[in-house]
């Protein structure tokens, strides 16, 4: 029996990789639930941007390595909605939403089924690999993650609790939406870059290391970036429509001959 060269058993073995990130994914997913479950906010917060690194690793190390399946895109979409359906939905509810259970259970679930359709959407359609139709559902998980980590004591105001009720509907919109995200999937990683890209990613990681605030400005701007571009291209099509309409005639009065 001919043994398979060192190739060919590497090759076998790539494809374990993307895989053992999809696990931790779900993993992170799952111990984010029980410590959001046990009033740990800050944790479970955490759990889900861990999270959200091993989703991106996960397809990034497949695709680079040449190791895409449909197993691995069925199995990451289940992750996702483990770590970025559930998750976040019961640290919503255990966070902000505790203090008005039906409307908070209410709220937390239209927050997981809006991630389903937006999984389930991306799984099973064509789309454009630059741009996503809606918001991606990490982004969703990782803007609760976010609001939990900048506040981790859980919210007891009666102003505060509509504000979360509100807040979590617009993810929740904005994920079953087809506005335009970029995905950023374009970006080419095999190509050389400048040297101080290096400082720039040290940078970025230090101001994030430093405080929260700085991660959540740069994930508003991205969930905003859709709407904003969108009525931006809305407006200047109005003006551009305006602008070469013709202008209206003014009514020409003939002079009374009897006078």
């Amino acid at each position: 029996m001919k043994r398979p060269n060192a190739n060919e058993q590497l090759r076998k073995g790539i494809y374990i990789i993307p895989s053992l990130f999809t696990v931790a994914n779900i993993f992170c997913g799952f111990l984010s639930v029980i410590e959001g479950s046990r009033g740990h906010m800050e944790r479970a917060a955490v759990l889900i941007l861990v999270a959200v690194v091993a989703d991106m690793l996960d397809g990034r190390i497949a695709r680079l390595t040449g190791s895409t399946s449909s197993f691995g895109e069925v199995y990451d979409s289940l992750a996702d909605i483990v770590s970025f359906g559930m998750a976040p939905a019961v640290l919503a509810y255990h966070w902000g939403l505790w203090d008005i259970p039906d409307i908070g259970m209410a709220t937390s679930f239209l927050f997981l089924v809006a991630g389903s359709i937006r999984l389930a959407r991306f799984s099973s359609g064509t789309h454009d690999p630059g741009t996503f139709n809606g918001l991606p559902i990490p982004a969703g998980a990782s803007a609760i993650s976010m609001l939990v980590l900048i506040s981790p004591t859980p919210v007891s105001h009666p102003f505060f609790i509509p504000v979360v009720v509100a807040f979590v509907l617009a993810l929740s919109l904005l994920m079953v939406s087809n506005l335009p995200y970029k995905s950023f999937k374009d970006v080419n990683l095999k190509k050389r870059w400048p040297a101080p890209t290096v400082f720039a990613i040290a940078l970025i990681f230090s101001l994030i290391k430093s405080t929260p605030h700085v991660l959540s400005v740069l994930l508003g701007i991205y969930i905003l970036s859709a709407p904003f571009s969108v009525l931006n291209t809305r407006m200047r099509r109005k003006s551009v429509v305006d602008a070469e309409s013709p202008a209206p005639e003014e009514p020409h009065h003939e002079q009374d001959s009897s006078r």
